[in-house]
């Protein structure tokens, strides 16, 4: 492969170049060169001028400063997203549905990570952190965004601009939330069921404390209540969010009955829950959904549509949320009234093979 020599390389563009470079070289005034950067329309300026201007900008790799066009129009284009997806890939579609939504509106964001939080309370500092080097950025406006639906306490500095939260809440109640319908979702997810006609199911619940169960729990036993049913407690059982802990739960529920008193159909409150109930099934000799109809939560994808038979779930509407958030950031910080303090989102149920 031949070297090339300092003579032959590509000549790399200065960096540092003004608006006031930009006028010399194409002859102009320096007002001039503002007018048409800036798109003054009622700007006397020929197009002869504007194409000589344009040439000399591409010609230099001008690039405007940023910073100084945020001070002097006070807005920036750029929303901030403080989020611990990045970490945590489960709910990536977040960013992309914020993302695309911020391209539709001309926004663009800045993603900062946040640390993991199990639960309610302080974090280590990086969320502060992260916060407040968005804010030095001048971002318009703050996404907080989490994997998974719970409350939070944003940092202080969070409430300097409009801030919006995806997929969790403020527990202190001041700031506006897209979170998942997860009682719609439980509902839709058993209403499924009981159309195969199945009316003995069993549920494997998540943490009973945490948002997701509550509300799909809830769900569950408001479908069984409309179809003149109700929820049997010996049903349900709580377990870990693993697949390690639906194959327990799983096995608990199957183990306790004999053949005809055994559940038909199991709701699983998560996929990977789901997972391990299969097993616990096949173990039994058992077929899905043959013997026992299985129904997941959250479609995670590399679980739902690769099991055999795929599985049947309710999904999270993480992109639509992503995206929900912006417009609800975008409503604030032109200074229009939003719908709700607490916007819910639908959870869709995808139909696969396991009912």
């Amino acid at each position: 492969m031949a070297k090339t020599t300092p003579d032959e390389s590509v000549p790399v563009r200065q960096r540092g170049v003004t608006m006031k470079d930009v006028a010399n070289h194409a002859g102009v005034s320096r007002t001039a060169v503002s007018f048409v950067l800036s798109n003054r329309e009622n700007a006397s300026i020929s197009e002869e001028t504007r194409a000589r201007i344009s040439d000399a900008v591409q010609e230099l790799g001008y690039r405007p400063n940023a910073g100084a066009r945020a001070l002097a129009a006070r807005r920036s284009d750029w929303y901030g997203i403080v989020t611990e997806i990045v970490t945590a890939p489960f709910a990536v579609d977040i960013i992309k549905g914020a993302q695309d939504q911020a391209w539709l509106d001309r926004r663009f964001l800045l993603i900062a990570p946040s640390d993991q939080a199990d639960a309610v309370g302080p974090n280590d500092g990086l969320e502060d952190a992260a916060t407040e080097k968005l804010l030095e950025q001048r971002v318009e406006g703050l996404l907080y965004a989490a994997t998974f639906h719970r409350g939070v306490h944003v940092p202080e500095s969070a409430k300097e601009v409009p801030t919006v939260l995806i997929n969790c809440f403020d527990a202190d109640g001041k700031l506006p939330s897209i979170v998942p319908d997860e009682r719609a979702g439980g509902r839709v997810a058993v209403e499924h069921l009981l159309q195969a006609g199945h009316t003995r199911i069993g549920v494997i619940n998540l943490d009973p404390d945490i948002p997701a169960a509550v509300g799909r729990l809830e769900g569950a036993r408001e479908a069984l209540a409309l179809a003149g049913l109700e929820l049997d407690p010996e049903l349900v059982v709580s377990g870990y969010a693993t697949a390690d802990g639906g194959y327990e739960a799983a096995c608990r529920i199957l183990d306790r009955y004999p053949p005809a008193d055994r559940p038909t159909a199991l709701f699983c409150l998560n996929d990977r829950m789901a997972m391990g109930a299969y097993d616990a099934i096949k173990e039994r000799g058992l077929t899905i959904p043959g013997d026992i109809a299985v129904i997941g939560f959250d479609n995670q994808e590399l679980i739902s549509a690769y099991l055999r038979p795929k599985l049947t779930t309710v999904a999270l509407p993480f992109e639509k949320m992503g995206a929900l958030g912006v417009q609800t950031l975008a409503a604030l910080t032109a200074g229009q009234p939003i719908l709700a303090n607490q916007q819910l989102v639908g959870c869709p149920l995808l139909e696969r093979s396991s009912v």
